[in-house]
């Protein structure tokens, strides 16, 4: 059985203080669930401080970017290679990143295989735009993600992946259209698919896919009980403590109560 996800970034928000001190709620708030891994993927500046405070039975961390290099002459980048001991994992190819920031489907395919180079986990995002699932171009974007992005590894390598299922136009940056569980579901059973005809079905049968966008806690319980899906990637709602521990509870409580498909 995979084991459930829940991931939180927190993008560009809260500064040392402050993801402390959410740290430090969020412990008070969320139990150890051997069934449940808890991810927090604060800025940058707050990794190092945060790997030092955190009950890591209960929590591990993420970076939310690195640089494809593992070093050399790239001012203000951070490399896989300088991450590789306060993290686990590594959110690769999010869409805030491929929008903003200009990011290809060679440079996340360049990324993850970094990641790997340096014994870390990618959280590897991907999903559709409005104007691409309307022009019926979902399961071509997704193909093209899913093939680029792990092109350069093994099937090992890739069941160990985790690929969070983000369609763009769900997201409440933007727009925050709530997805129907049948379009997510549809898009979890096509990704699997693809991973089966590169890598075998038992890789996919490991891979863990998540969904996020626009997830709270009042709708993550529904989201997480759809077939085939396992866990979630939080953006606003992880740096609400409330929020977000009440997400990590619906899990549990789903969990214990056995609806989990």
């Amino acid at each position: 059985m995979r084991r459930i996800l829940i991931a939180g970034n927190w993008k560009m928000h809260l500064n040392v203080q402050q993801s402390s001190l959410l740290v430090h709620r969020l412990s008070e708030r969320i139990k150890t669930h051997n069934d449940i891994e808890v991810v927090l993927s604060p800025s940058l500046v707050s990794l190092q401080p945060m790997s030092l405070e955190i009950d890591r039975r209960k929590f591990r961390l993420a970076a939310q970017n690195a640089y494809l290099k593992d070093e050399g002459a790239y001012t203000g980048e951070v490399s896989f290679t300088m991450l590789k001991e306060l993290v686990h994992y590594v959110i690769i190819g999010h869409s805030e990143r491929r929008i903003y920031f200009c990011e290809s489907l060679e440079t996340v395919r360049d990324k993850v295989a970094a990641a790997f180079r340096n014994g870390l986990t990618p959280i590897l995002c991907i999903g559709e735009n409005k104007e691409e699932r309307e022009d019926g171009m979902t399961k071509q974007v997704l193909h093209d993600q899913i093939v680029t992005a792990l092109y350069n590894l093994t099937a090992e390598e890739v069941a160990k992946v985790v690929i969070a299922y983000e369609p763009v136009w769900a997201i409440s940056t933007f727009g925050g259209e709530l997805a129907k569980p049948a379009q997510i579901e549809t898009a979890i059973k096509f990704i699997r698919h693809q991973i089966a005809q590169l890598y075998g079905q038992r890789v996919a049968d490991e891979v863990r896919v998540l969904y996020g966008g626009s997830v709270d806690d009042q709708t993550a319980r529904g989201y997480l009980e759809i077939p085939g899906c396992d866990g979630a990637l939080i953006g606003g709602a992880s740096i609400n403590y409330m929020k977000f521990s009440g997400i990590v509870d619906a899990a549990y409580r789903m969990l214990r109560e056995g609806t989990k498909e």
